[in-house]
């Protein structure tokens, strides 16, 4: 029966997969099976690389958020502190000022003393107020226990009688807590009358503080623990307090203390530590408080990230089971009906075979008739081509020769002789076209040379004066003064240039007020810019092709710019077309510059 139509080599390579297929000559079963077991062990070693990376992006992750979360909490914690001292600190001062004070210490008479302290203690939040005379008795107090009782001793009378304002003391009391008090002297007439003591109540936030996950503690100055929320830390510093409770068991013990919550877990560590540290700066008499954070959060939060993907690998891995399994029974089956169909194609593949190489015997006669063809073609174009660049310079022959005759009959012989040196420069260039010709087919150097591109550019257009005379065409050159050096065929360039310029007069034909701009620049390479004011180009794609024109039939054969960019492509350079943003065609021809001379000008 006939087969499907293959090239040759197709159908041979087909032909021998036929023979690699046959169920006779097919491979071990066990060299089939290394793909499927690498594939396994790539998923294995993939799911692993992934549980891996998800376990340290969100730890790192976790972590961070812990952080940030702890490092809140302990501004928090700053600044209520700051708060309730600062609001303290005003209260010395103002009742320092109390006139029913004043005047019980001045007429020793107290009976109501008291009782007013109590009625500003609810008012100012404090948690004790008491009032001391000159001899540091307690002669008032909010503790009403407290009457009486001596305090000359105490660093907030001592404090108070030192300064001038109102001073802030600590003091150790006996069951190891710290008493922190505003104090402030009363005089009247420049006379000590007395001090007042305001106590400030700093061991609320210890509590506030136990209530989180968190182990807090206050230093002063000199480093001394002066509030926490584990007792046993305070009046030692951070180093001996740690090494009497560790901030994990401060934690554990505050958290069953203030809530029905369990112990940290065992996997609260992370990386070795089991808490996380804060520090910050409290700005007063140079405290600064620190806290510890527990871990635990955020290795639970991973577990349970690895857990899903865990969870999801083993579903795909399950997925991928039953489909190995099920491709297995269809692949045996595909086996026994494909053994019937191939050795059916091997047959017509043979017989295809046969027919191919016919054909290609066929093929190659027709390939050497359409090799001679294209010859004949090229042969051609290269006519063409030699009479599109020779007409050029037979116009401007002719426009001289009929100066020259003109200038003969006013009887102005050196200035026809002139014209005579024109045509003669003009002969030579046809005889280097022709000469030129030979060179089309290779990519040679031979005829390179160091040249001046301005001088290249000035023998072009006078080659073409007599066309843009006639024309009445404004020509605007803008040349620099120091020299643009390049390699390349002097002839090749100057007959780009030319082409060029015809291109633009041909372009401004039907332009009233015609002009053509020449912009020679040089800097990486050597550019020089031919715009023109007509009417732009139609077609940039087709533009360098060969017999491309827009010219009327008889006016030109489409071949200037295709030759022009072919020379330029052999310079090393390249021939560009755009249309202008005002109107009109912009060509650019850029070179690379001779670099020996650029070295050697730098």
């Amino acid at each position: 029966m006939p087969g499907p139509r293959l090239s040759l080599p197709r159908a041979r390579a087909a032909h021998s997969l036929i023979a690699m297929n046959d169920p006779l000559i097919l491979e071990p079963r066990a060299t089939r099976r290394w793909p499927w077991r690498l594939a396994v062990f790539l998923a294995i070693a993939i799911a692993l690389t992934i549980v891996w990376t998800t376990n340290k992006l969100l730890t790192e992750r976790f972590t961070e958020s812990t952080r940030n979360r702890a490092e809140v909490r302990l501004a928090l914690y700053s600044g209520n502190l700051i708060s309730a001292l600062q609001r303290a600190s005003v209260v010395p001062l103002l009742l320092s000022r109390d006139p029913a004070l004043i005047g019980a210490l001045t007429s020793l008479d107290y009976s109501q003393t008291t009782q007013r302290l109590i009625s500003y203690l609810d008012e100012i939040g404090a948690q004790s107020i008491m009032l001391l005379d000159s001899e540091g008795r307690a002669v008032a107090a909010t503790d009403r226990n407290r009457l009486g009782s001596q305090h000359r001793q105490e660093p907030y009378f001592i404090n108070a009688l030192r300064g001038n304002g109102t001073v802030f003391s600590t003091a150790r009391r006996d069951n190891g807590a710290f008493a922190f008090s505003y104090s402030r002297k009363i005089e009247v007439g420049g006379n000590l009358t007395g001090v007042i003591v305001v106590d400030v109540d700093l061991r609320q936030f210890e509590d506030s503080w136990a209530g989180f996950s968190d182990a807090v503690f206050v230093t002063d100055s000199e480093g001394q623990i002066v509030l926490a929320t584990e007792s046993r830390w305070r009046g030692l510093n951070e180093d001996q307090a740690l090494q009497l409770r560790s901030p994990r068991g401060a934690i554990e013990r505050a958290i069953q203390a203030t809530t029905d919550w369990t112990a940290l877990p065992a996997d609260a560590y992370l990386s070795g530590e089991a808490v996380m540290r804060q520090s910050t700066r409290i700005p007063f008499q140079g405290w600064r408080m620190t806290s510890f954070t527990s871990y635990a959060s955020v290795r639970e939060r991973v577990n349970t990230v690895l857990a899903m993907e865990w969870m999801l690998f083993s579903f795909v891995i399950a997925l991928g089971a039953i489909w190995a399994g099920r491709r297995a029974d269809s692949r045996s089956l595909f086996f026994q009906r494909e053994s019937a169909e191939l050795r059916e194609l091997n047959v017509a593949l043979q017989r295809e075979i046969a027919e191919r190489e016919k054909a290609e015997k066929n093929l190659e006669v027709a390939e050497q008739t359409v090799a001679q063809t294209s010859k004949l073609a090229v042969l051609g174009e290269m006519s063409a081509a030699v009479s599109h660049e020779l007409n050029q310079p037979l116009a401007a022959m002719k426009t001289y020769l009929a100066g020259a005759r003109l200038l003969m009959q006013r009887k102005r012989p050196d200035e026809a002789l002139a014209s005579f040196h024109r045509i003669d420069d003009l002969i030579e260039r046809m005889g280097a076209i022709t000469r030129q010709l030979k060179s089309y087919a290779r990519k040679g150097g031979d005829a390179f040379e160091p040249l001046d591109l301005r001088a290249s550019l000035s023998a072009a257009l006078a080659m073409m004066e007599p066309q843009l005379k006639a024309r009445d065409i404004v020509i605007d050159r803008q040349v620099p003064n120091t020299p643009i050096p390049i390699r390349a065929d002097r002839i090749r360039v100057e007959q780009v240039i030319v082409n060029l310029l015809r291109n633009a007069i041909d372009a401004t034909k039907d332009i009233a007020k015609p002009r053509i701009e020449l912009i020679l620049a040089a800097g990486d390479s050597a550019v020089l810019t031919v715009r023109d004011n007509g009417h732009g180009i139609h077609d940039l794609d087709a533009l360098f092709e060969p017999f491309y024109t827009t010219k009327a039939p008889g006016d030109g054969t489409g071949l200037g710019l295709a030759i022009s960019s072919g020379i330029v492509a052999d310079l090393g350079g390249r021939l560009t077309a755009r249309n202008g943003r005002s109107g009109g065609a912009v060509f650019e021809m850029r070179l690379p510059i001779l670099e020996d001379s650029r070295e050697a000008a730098e």
